[in-house]
């Protein structure tokens, strides 16, 4: 009789949601937007939707590398930057320890309509998780407040 089925049990567990053996503990947010691509990129990428989502004082710009910090201390650099599809940065707010990666992302879901999407890897742990799923459900929140009220 083998006891692997008590082996398996006890080991520990690597499955915990939001946590990925490469990326750490992860978060993911998205909406489905009644705009087109083009229109919502046009807005996220903007000083207004720059200021919502990535922090006041700073101007997206297109070249890997650049650095950036926001007025409230929020800093990082620019990983990459796909016309109408994504934005990567690192990103790490003042009082941290550590950067995470932060990707907002938008893909067409079908005629007319986005999808916008939030994703930040690397975090520091299961509550920087939930904290940081709060933050980003209220940051595309006022995204599409901003981009229906036009």
């Amino acid at each position: 009789m083998s006891d692997a089925p008590d082996q398996q049990k006890d080991a520990p567990s690597t499955s915990q949601v939001g946590r990925t053996k490469d990326a750490g503990w992860q978060i993911g947010v998205s909406k489905t937007i009644d705009r087109p691509v083009d229109e919502v990129w046009d807005f996220v990428t903007s000083p207004a939707g720059v200021a919502i989502w990535l922090g006041e004082g700073v101007t997206l710009l297109n070249e890997k590398g650049t650095a950036y910090e926001t007025k409230d201390g929020t800093r990082g650099e620019l990983r990459s930057f796909r016309e109408l599809t994504r934005v990567r940065v690192t990103w790490q707010p003042e009082d941290w320890s550590h950067e995470t990666t932060l990707q907002l992302a938008v893909t067409a879901t079908s005629a007319g309509k986005a999808r916008l999407v939030v994703h930040q890897e690397r975090l520091a742990d299961a509550a920087e998780r939930e904290r940081q799923r709060a933050h980003w459900q209220n940051v595309v929140n006022q995204l599409v407040v901003a981009l229906t009220a036009g």
